[in-house]
């Protein structure tokens, strides 16, 4: 479906073509997990120099393993631990330019040294978090804050929550 290269030109025209790539995705799909498991391939197809995508769901206190792309992963991880599990209860998203100097980093995969983590609501109710680690120290800026909240936005409005 997705046989093109890399989208190209600036943060903003490259998360543009994403947003028109996740809806053609998602179009007649209402289920969470597969409009999830499409996202993670786009995302891990259209950004570059990242070594994992993906989603995390809540279940209970803590925040599980959903689909994703990337080396595997840690299964669970409790609000307010890492960056994942801080931008969650924060409910705001979180750019961490060098993750081994933000206080209690989880290292699922040592390789990773920035991350991108925006929470995800349907309606109020957090429904979990979508999570970028690139190798790269500094990877993660506004402009891509912004990118990926649109691309969140766009799948929490095409999937239906349990």
């Amino acid at each position: 479906m997705f046989e093109g290269e890399r989208p190209t030109g600036s943060k903003p025209q490259i998360y543009r073509e994403l947003a028109l790539m996740a809806e053609g995705l998602f179009r007649g799909e209402r289920d969470a997990i597969a409009n999830a498991a499409n996202l993670s391939g786009l995302l891990w197809m259209g950004i570059s120099d990242l070594n994992w995508a993906g989603f995390y769901f809540l279940r209970g206190e803590a925040l599980v393993l959903g689909p994703f792309q990337g080396k595997p992963a840690c299964v669970r991880i409790a609000l307010g631990s890492g960056v994942c599990g801080t931008a969650a209860a924060g409910r705001k998203t979180v750019i961490v330019p060098d993750v081994e100097k933000f206080p209690g980093h989880i290292a699922c995969d040592a390789a990773s040294r920035s991350e991108l983590a925006v929470p995800l609501f349907s309606a109020t109710r957090l429904v979990g978090v979508l999570d970028l680690d690139s190798p790269s120290p500094d990877r993660f800026d506004e402009a891509d804050a912004k990118g990926v909240e649109v691309l969140a936005a766009l799948w929490l409005a095409a999937s239906d929550f349990i």
